[in-house]
């Protein structure tokens, strides 16, 4: 099960696959009908299915829903990044015995800032030493859980009977519920782990965390239990307290350094997130700079690495404690889970098709006891619960705002798409010039002519003798090879010598100098006629057929002696003048604000000034 970095993501996408609820461009489900072989046969359980998935499709406010629900997760999940590591760190930190709460607070930020400066050099790098580190962990906590749980109180295994649960809740009533609030942290600091596991099968998770983790918490926990029962008093600060004298400071050094692990973990996790939002189109662009060449997850965003930085600084300097932090961060974890489950559970009905009383078996099991600990933790809303909301309401207008327009500006584009037609009586005009050279226009679109290119023509009424419109996308792969690089089609008509071409970089790639990229696009598409004219067979003796391909082929050679030219559209975006007044403050103002302070996205070259023309186009939404 997908429980956290990108997991809302991912069962968003799965359902997205399955029925026509998705409310990002491009991303409706393909039709099955006809490519898949496997049928369902007729059953009660299918019957729901359909019925959901047609009730899902028929209704916007359903479909609104789905998707503001993902994106209040995946925001709930960045705003854990920023909890993590300053719970994470104050708590390890916190065990140097002697230190004011200001000094502690100072050696924090100053781990903090260090640990989000060593972000730019990736996790792969420093990857090895994190597994030795947190064995040496798992095996500290273990060996100091076993000795305080013989020595103080073994007794405590009678804590399994759940009977003592329903004693405790009858002895204390509200204050019991309440405590579930604290409670909930075992879960949270666990869950934590799970946040950079995403290049993991799920053989590894399941043999680690049966194996290792489980059992060392288990442990744990009985060991600090045991110390508790002969020291009550020594509650607050049990972990550091039930450490035996002579391993305190190698237990303290190997805390500090899971510590900054836990934090890495959520820090990358963060990252992944942002990077699946970007490739959906629901956050602005900004650089992502892959790390690892053998895992696409593996990322780091420097704007977002700061932006990141400065609030865990602020947080760490504004709450000084764990106790108010803790707060914050069990409401982050706990609603994240909450949401999970209720996807998962649609999903269940939508597209594996259970039983209805599996589904309810496992929505009252995790639905009903998640619900049951979010409400404590809710409680806790005025002594710090406020931060991740707060941070999850910030991050969903960027990520509404950003998708809002940005599906606008697709069915802009969409809806105002160039013809063949248009094209072959834009050319026949007689006030159009075609000069010497070859045009490269960019354009995002990979299909079809952009609107920006019959506006280019209106305003400078000339086309190069060779034109390409161009398309750099990036794939999820490490690198491309150069002779797939380049994806050629004709524009119609051909005598205009028009076509398309889509540039594929893999995330390690490096995009060449403009005179290096010129040279291997001219030669790719030389190659291209080639086969377009063998393929075609216009003429019946293919001699003449190459004959043809040749004399094209110099024609290209010879726009490459007079000249590239770059032809770069920059459209603009505002609202309509008979809009409300709310669609032009997101469009003509937020929007506009997040386009020009995260305008880094995507991959770019060093264009020479001297052959760069820009071309300005305002949408209308």
């Amino acid at each position: 099960m997908c429980v956290d970095s990108g997991g809302t993501f991912a069962l968003y996408s799965l359902l997205c696959r399955y029925a026509k609820v998705s409310l990002i461009p491009n991303h409706q489900p393909e039709d099955k009908e006809l490519s898949n072989y496997h049928l369902d046969t007729p059953s009660e359980q299918l019957k729901r299915a359909q019925k959901i998935k047609q009730s899902l499709e028929n209704s916007k406010a359903a479909q609104i829903t789905l998707f503001l629900v993902t994106i209040l997760g995946v925001s709930m999940v960045i705003g854990d990044g920023i909890l993590t590591p300053c719970i994470s760190v104050l708590s390890a930190v916190s065990g140097i015995k002697g230190l004011s709460k200001d000094a502690i607070v100072g050696i924090s930020v100053a781990i903090l800032v260090g640990l989000f400066a060593f972000q730019r050099f990736g996790t792969d790098k420093v990857g090895l030493s994190f597994a030795p580190i947190l064995c040496v962990w798992f095996l500290f906590i273990t060996l100091i859980g076993i000795y305080n749980f013989f020595k103080y109180d073994p007794s405590v295994l009678r804590a399994i009977n759940p009977w003592y649960i329903v004693e405790y809740f009858k002895r204390n009533g509200k204050d019991a519920w309440t405590s579930l609030g604290g409670v909930v942290m075992c879960i949270t600091g666990a869950e934590a782990m799970f946040a950079d596991l995403g290049h993991f099968n799920v053989r590894a998770v399941q043999i680690s965390f049966s194996g290792i983790v489980f059992p060392s918490l288990i442990v744990a926990y009985c060991g600090q239990a045991s110390y508790l029962t002969k020291h009550p008093d020594k509650a607050p600060d049990t972990f550091y307290s039930s450490i035996p004298s002579p391993v305190y400071w190698p237990m303290f050094v190997v805390a500090v350094l899971a510590a900054i692990i836990a934090s890495q973990a959520m820090i990358s996790g963060s990252f992944a997130i942002i990077s699946q939002s970007l490739n959906l189109g629901c956050f602005p662009r900004v650089k992502v700079v892959h790390t690892s060449a053998k895992y696409e997850g593996q990322v780091y965003i420097p704007e977002i690495n700061y932006l990141l930085m400065i609030c865990c600084v602020l947080v760490t300097a504004c709450f000084k404690t764990t106790e108010n932090l803790s707060n914050a961060y069990g409401i982050a974890v706990v609603f994240v889970m909450f949401l999970t489950t209720c996807l998962v559970t649609l999903i269940m009905l939508v597209i594996w098709k259970i039983s209805i009383w599996k589904i309810l078996i496992f929505f009252v099991v995790f639905g009903v006891v998640e619900a049951l600990y979010l409400s404590s933790v809710l409680a806790k809303f005025i002594e710090g619960g406020y931060l991740p909301l707060a941070f999850s309401v910030f991050l969903m207008a960027i990520m509404g705002v950003w998708y809002y327009v940005h599906k606008q500006r697709y069915m802009f584009e969409l809806k105002n798409e160039v013809s063949n037609e248009f094209v072959r009586d834009l050319v026949q005009r007689p006030n159009i010039n075609r000069v010497p050279g070859i045009g490269l226009l960019y354009s995002e679109l990979v299909q079809g002519i952009p609107p920006i290119f019959p506006h280019f023509i209106s305003n400078i009424p000339s086309i190069h003798s060779v034109l390409v419109f161009v398309s750099i996308k990036s794939i999820p792969i490490s690198k491309v090879a150069q002779e797939e690089r380049f994806l050629f089609r004709q524009v119609e008509p051909r005598e205009y010598r028009m076509f398309r071409c889509v540039v594929r970089y893999g995330y390690n790639d490096n995009i060449d100098e403009a005179t290096e990229f010129e040279h291997q696009l001219v030669e790719n598409l030389k190659e291209f006629i080639r086969h377009e004219h063998l393929r075609r067979e216009i003429e019946p003796n293919s001699l003449r057929t190459l004959d043809a391909a040749e004399e094209e082929i110099r024609f290209v050679d010879k726009a490459m002696e007079d000249g590239v030219v770059y032809l770069l559209g920059e459209a603009e975006v505002q609202a309509k003048r008979n809009s409300t007044v709310f669609k032009k403050i997101v469009v003509n103002y937020l929007y506009d604000f997040l386009r020009k302070n995260f305008n880094h996205g995507g991959k770019g070259m060093e264009i020479p000034r001297s052959r760069l023309l820009k071309v300005g186009m305002t949408y209308e939404i």
